[in-house]
């Protein structure tokens, strides 16, 4: 992939994620209903993601949250695969910064290019080269889940008890992969199920900085399927993984 891709990817992000911020600003100002602010924001977010992509890459089929499902996409070599507004709750919830964009492009069995759009903190996390650095984790440290800061699930308490590990919790999706990225955790887990579009641009971002990422058994994550649902994911730093994983396998197995 050249590295004009990976910069027209962030941009696409980036250009639905200004049009998130104001719109979030001049309808939180005017006292809006928290779940039309939702609604307002998908719809937003889509028409912004559908109109650059359509204008850059026109041939490219598209598998997004907020638009019916094409099943031509499995028959295209090159396929959008978008979450508008992963983290619509935290988006409603002003100042909430833990929302965001994700934009990844698939190919041929593949995720080639990917961005994740955290608006309101300025950030971008993306597939860039040298686009950032894995923070060093201290030796030692206990390790750090992310976690869902409303509905921590049992089975990730249960895998922090059984590692010693700490839970911090935080929003969307997409945060929370990219808090293993920035160092804020050492994994992702996820075992309740969850869409495609929630973790194909994580994911592609993850890989291109060295992260381990597969379902929770090890096996590959796969995109572009039929169904777009996919039942678990784990996103961690590669010096954790095998530790995790055993923990994970103990735990599905009932093994003490």
């Amino acid at each position: 992939m050249t590295d004009d891709l990976h910069l027209q990817v962030r941009e696409i992000a980036e250009t639905a994620g200004r049009v998130l911020l104001s719109l979030r600003k001049d309808l939180s100002a005017n006292g809006i209903d928290p779940k039309e602010l939702k609604d307002r924001g998908d719809q937003a977010s889509q028409e912004v993601l559908a109109a650059e992509l359509t204008r850059r890459y026109p041939r490219d089929a598209v598998l997004s949250e907020e638009a019916a499902d094409d099943s031509r996409r499995l028959e295209a070599d090159r396929v959008w695969i978008i979450d508008p507004l992963d983290g619509t709750r935290e988006f409603s919830e002003v100042p909430r910064d833990d929302w965001a964009v994700h934009v990844a492009l698939w190919r041929r069995g593949e995720l080639v290019a990917g961005a994740v759009t955290l608006p309101a903190r300025g950030v971008s996390h993306t597939t860039e080269p040298g686009s950032a650095s894995l923070p060093s984790r201290p030796a030692g440290a206990p390790f750090r889940l992310a976690v869902s800061r409303s509905r921590p699930p049992a089975f990730v308490t249960a895998l922090a008890d059984r590692l010693g590990a700490e839970l911090v919790p935080m929003g969307s999706a997409g945060v929370k992969a990219m808090s293993v990225l920035d160092g804020t955790t050492d994994a992702y887990v996820h075992a309740g199920g969850q869409y495609e579009w929630d973790s194909a641009a994580p994911v592609a971002v993850a890989r291109a900085h060295g992260l381990h990422t597969s379902r929770i058994d090890g096996t590959e994550l796969v995109y572009n399927n039929p169904s777009p649902w996919m039942p678990d994911l784990l996103v961690c730093r590669p010096e954790v993984a095998e530790e995790l994983l055993s923990a994970l396998q103990e735990m599905s197995t009932g093994a003490e």
